[in-house]
Formats: C-alpha cells, sequence, structure tokens
C-alpha cells in the first residue's frame, strides 16, 4: 500500500501558512491527548491514504502493511511518546481515556516491517484495550469513565477511547470491539445528550462533563467537536472495513444522525461577529475561538464525502464560512487564535500564542477541505482547490 503524500498536497494552497501551522502543532503539544491529535492530524494531511477517512484504509479488510515509521510523518512524530510495557499507552495517573487516544497510532506502527520493535507496539495497543474493557471505573450505565481515580464522563472520550476500539476490531479482525466502540458511544450520548430544545437550550448539543467532583454541563465548543469528529472516526472505521458479522447501515445511519444533530445544533448557536463560534454554545456571554469552529467544521466536511447523499448545502456553506473565519485568525506566525485555554475551559481570557490541540484541529480542517474538494472535483470535474 503506497504510503507517498498525497500527490496535490505539497501544491494545494491551504490558504495559511500551514508549515508553520503544523511547526506549533508539533511543539506546542505536551499531554498525550494533544499528541495524540496532532499524530491524527499529521496523517490526514500527509498520508489521507492511511486515515480511516480514506475508503483505501483497510486493504484486503485489514490494516495495511507499513515498512519504516520514518515515512510516515505522523508515525515518526508520535513513535517516542508512546509507552510500552505497561496497562497504557502513555503514564497518566489521571486518565482513562487520553492514553487510548495514541491507540491508532500505536497499532499502525505495529505494522512497520522496518521497525525492530514493532510487536512491542502491538502488545502495548493489546494492553490498552484490555484495560478498557476490564479494568476501567464504569459509570452506572456502563460507559467507561474519563477519568480513573474519580468516576466522571467527558465529551472529550468519545475522540480519544471509541476511534481507537473501532480500529483495534479491524487490526484484531473481531468485531466484539467494534461493538463496544459503538456502545460507549451510544452510553455516553445517553448521559451528556442535551435533548431540550426550550428555555433558550438547543436540543442535540453534548454537556461537557458529568460527574460527583467535577461537572460543567455547558455546551463546551470544543468539547462537542471532540465528539462530532470521534463519532466520525468511528463512522468511517465502519464504513470501509464493512464486516460482515456486524450491522453496519444501522450502525452508520445512527452516527451520522448524532453528528448532523451536533453540527446543526452549533449551526444555531452562530452569532459571533467574528465568524467563529463561542467557546460555550449558546451563550453569547463568551468570545469566539478557533478550536471547536475548527474541528466542527471539518466535521462538515468528512461527512459530505463519507455520507455525501445526506450532505446539506446549508451545512457546507457554514462550513466554507467557519473555515475562513478560521484561516483569517491565522497569523504571520501560524498561531491560529483566539483559542480556549485547553486545560482551563473555563478561563474568560483566550489563549493568543497558540494552543496545542487548536493547532491540530486547523490542520484537520484542512486535509478535510481538501479532501472533500477532491472529491466534489472528481465528480463535477469542476476545479474547487486552489494549487499554487
Amino acid at each position: 500500500m503506497s504510503t507517498s503524500t498525497d500527490t496535490m498536497n505539497g501544491d494545494v494552497d491551504y490558504g495559511c501558512d500551514i508549515q508553520k501551522v503544523e511547526s506549533l502543532a508539533k511543539r506546542l503539544a505536551t499531554h498525550d491527548w494533544e499528541y495524540a491529535a496532532c499524530a491524527e492530524a499529521l496523517l490526514e494531511l500527509h498520508h489521507p491514504s492511511l486515515s480511516v477517512f480514506s475508503p483505501h484504509c483497510f486493504p484486503n479488510g485489514r490494516l495495511p502493511e507499513l515498512s519504516s515509521p520514518g515515512d510516515i510523518s505522523a508515525l515518526q512524530y508520535v513513535k517516542d511518546r508512546i509507552q510500552l510495557g505497561a496497562d497504557n499507552l502513555s503514564n497518566d495517573d489521571w486518565g482513562v481515556a487520553d492514553p487510548a487516544a495514541l491507540g491508532v497510532s500505536a497499532l499502525l506502527l505495529g505494522q512497520c516491517s522496518g521497525l525492530p520493535n514493532s510487536e512491542e507496539f502491538r502488545d502495548a495497543s493489546r494492553r490498552q484495550a484490555e484495560y478498557l474493557l476490564k479494568k476501567a471505573p464504569l459509570w452506572a450505565n456502563a460507559a467507561i469513565s474519563h477519568r480513573k481515580k474519580v468516576v466522571e464522563l467527558w465529551a472529550d472520550f468519545i475522540y480519544m477511547v471509541p476511534p481507537f476500539l473501532a480500529y483495534y476490531a479491524v487490526a484484531t479482525q473481531d468485531t466484539f470491539y467494534l461493538k463496544h466502540s459503538f456502545g460507549q458511544c451510544s452510553l455516553y450520548r445517553a448521559i451528556l445528550l442535551d435533548s431540550s430544545e426550550s428555555a433558550g437550550r438547543v436540543g442535540g448539543l453534548w454537556q461537557h462533563i458529568v460527574g460527583s467532583e467535577k461537572s460543567d454541563p455547558g455546551f463546551w465548543s470544543t468539547g462537542n467537536g471532540w465528539v462530532a469528529a470521534g463519532l466520525c472516526r468511528v463512522l468511517a472505521t465502519v464504513k470501509h472495513w464493512k464486516p460482515v458479522d456486524f450491522d453496519v447501515d444501522t450502525t452508520i445511519s445512527k452516527l451520522g444522525k448524532w453528528i448532523n444533530d451536533i453540527i446543526r445544533a452549533a449551526m444555531a448557536t452562530d452569532d459571533h461577529e467574528s465568524g467563529l463560534l463561542r467557546n460555550y454554545l449558546n451563550d453569547d456571554s463568551w468570545f469566539g475561538e478557533i478550536s471547536g469552529t475548527a474541528l466542527l467544521a471539518s466535521v462538515v466536511f468528512r461527512m459530505a464525502v463519507l455520507l455525501p447523499d445526506e450532505a446539506r448545502g446549508g451545512d457546507l456553506k457554514w462550513a466554507m464560512e467557519k473555515r475562513e473565519a478560521v484561516l483569517r485568525s491565522v497569523d504571520e506566525e501560524g498561531i491560529a487564535k483566539p483559542a480556549v485555554q485547553p486545560l482551563d475551559h473555563g478561563l474568560r481570557e483566550p489563549l493568543m500564542t497558540g494552543s496545542p490541540e487548536g493547532q491540530s484541529f486547523v490542520l484537520m480542517m484542512c486535509a478535510a477541505h481538501r479532501d472533500y474538494c477532491i472529491q466534489k472535483q472528481n465528480k463535477d470535474q469542476t476545479p474547487l482547490l486552489t494549487v499554487r
């Protein structure tokens, strides 16, 4: 399987200095979920055929056979940041979910024939999956806790755990893990989804955190981005693997609806003069910021390719507008701002020096828009991308 960069990638005008945005994403990341988000962004940007969003990501229904991680920028970047020989893929005493975010990268490293310890990455991935399903603390409805010492459900979890379990299902050729991947999405949705459309609330959005020690019932923009993007990765995995002993159509239909509910609810709150979504959706006291905006826009572009028959022109027009707003926010140094402080989502002062995950979300948005344009061009024979 080819792992070369998309043939148009080097010539595409992304509307910003993509190399500077990428450089900052790599440099600013210091936590396991930030490394994972950056690695996923690099994979989607530079090696789209390896991403689950590619219809060719599972040759013969299996993970791709790779040579050296040095040939794949995402794997080269993340390889030394993955912990081997323990239950979790990172040395994280706090989080259950965050180490699992490194799982897809670990599985791909396990596929590299030129990597002497590739088997260690496969074993580490297995231990991570076993920890999630056998050792991690659970909510009353069997949803896996986002944290270790306190049982809490965070919207962020949906990007960290279900995509890994779905990918692990392909790696092991066992739909047991795919069922758990979808099951966790459903269990989390049962707790975090806001279904009310009264008193100024917008049904379809997800609360950020439910738990005894920490609670955040607000509709955090980035949190809803984490959810929509995580669900989208699971949907793409199901669609492109198509296991025979699994209800593919029903699963895709449900995931698609849940994603679209989030997108359209977010659209209904979009009222900031900057064109960026507010840090907390449906709360006009908050500033507009790039992280949630970029990630949610990326999902619209991905869904337009994954489920083109369900794509609405209004959704795509909105995503194009959000993309333009994000690109306007990127300065000459490649910093996308203003951004929410990822370690203090309730801080009223926006981060102006660059958010690790925010920078990665901009890369994801650029890659998703590029792939949408390529698909659209191939179908309509109408040039959409600007090529230098």
